[in-house]
């Protein structure tokens, strides 16, 4: 049997379960640093390039040929009916009750559904693009040759490798590997994995960081959510067919209805949001009729 593209084949021996690689997308978390944005949207949800961060990740799961609610999980807890009706039948669902279990804890949870398989986690509000492949095969090298013993991070090299959060050099871009073994005993209980996981195994020497060679940007700030947008729109402006721009719109990402009568330039419209004609966003995102949120200025 062929495996999908990405996903390792078996070599034939008893119990070997490369084949069987499942995914989890983390989508629980609140967003504060996004706030008033994540108020009534989930992080999750929000768009960029006119897509929900949530969809390019499940998008780049089934470039690997993960696809569905028996290789695919999504995590949910702030504003989970959101993220519950968003997936519907494309992934199996966690709900976390009360508040979030963190990245750690959010894959405890799904230890029974995860059942003996190595495991890829993906952040939902991880932004990847690489010029050179499409999404998936932009992030097969995590799974190329893996041994099923050692911890695999997604990263690219750090401005200071030196820096506290880094790995081998490396930022952390997103996406990590685990072998069955380390999640089995994961409490379900608040945790993170930089804590839980990823640096015992760096200290116990298995621990591999797998080079990115595209953009990333984790989305979590206005600022990083604002440059993955304009990212997306290539430098250009992004205007979704349904929008209605009667104004000046330069490099800026607008959403499906949104209304755009004023002047814009390095701004993200949210999809229904409005600019009026005496308006003038500069490195901005604009939400509904009134809700700005600075960006800052990008290089």
């Amino acid at each position: 049997m062929t495996a999908a593209a990405g996903v390792p084949a078996t070599d034939g021996r008893p119990g070997d379960r490369r084949a069987e690689v499942c995914a989890v997308v983390l989508a629980a978390g609140e967003g504060t640093r996004l706030r008033p944005l994540t108020e009534r949207v989930p992080k999750a949800l929000c768009p960029v390039g006119n897509v929900p961060l949530l969809d390019r990740a499940l998008a780049r799961l089934a470039g690997l040929g993960l696809t569905g609610p028996g290789r695919v999980a999504v995590n949910a807890c702030y504003l989970a009916d959101q993220v519950v009706a968003h997936v519907g039948d494309r992934a199996h669902l966690s709900v976390e009750p009360g508040d979030p279990l963190g990245t750690a804890g959010g894959v405890a949870n799904l230890r029974d559904w995860i059942d003996g398989r190595p495991v890829l986690v993906g952040n939902a509000d991880a932004y990847l693009a690489d010029p050179a492949a499409p999404p998936g095969t932009d992030v097969a090298a995590l799974l190329d040759g893996w041994d099923e013993h050692r911890v695999r991070l997604l990263g690219q090299p750090a401005a200071n490798p030196a820096a506290p959060g880094t790995f081998a050099g490396h930022c952390f871009t997103g996406f990590s590997l685990l072998p069955w073994r380390l999640v089995r005993d994961l409490p379900v209980v608040f945790s993170d994995l930089v804590r839980a996981v990823w640096r015992p195994a760096e200290a116990a020497g298995a621990l591999e960081v797998v080079p990115y060679p595209g953009t990333f940007y984790d989305t979590g700030t206005p600022a990083d959510y604002l440059a993955a947008n304009l990212h997306a729109a290539a430098g250009g402006t992004l205007v979704d067919p349904s929008a209605t721009v009667t104004g000046r719109c330069v490099e800026s990402v607008v959403g499906a209805g949104a209304r755009v009568h004023g002047d814009v330039r390095r701004t993200v419209v949210w999809p229904g949001a409005t600019v009026r004609a005496d308006e003038r966003l500069r490195d901005a995102i604009r939400a509904g009729d009134g809700c700005t949120v600075p960006a800052g200025a990008q290089g």
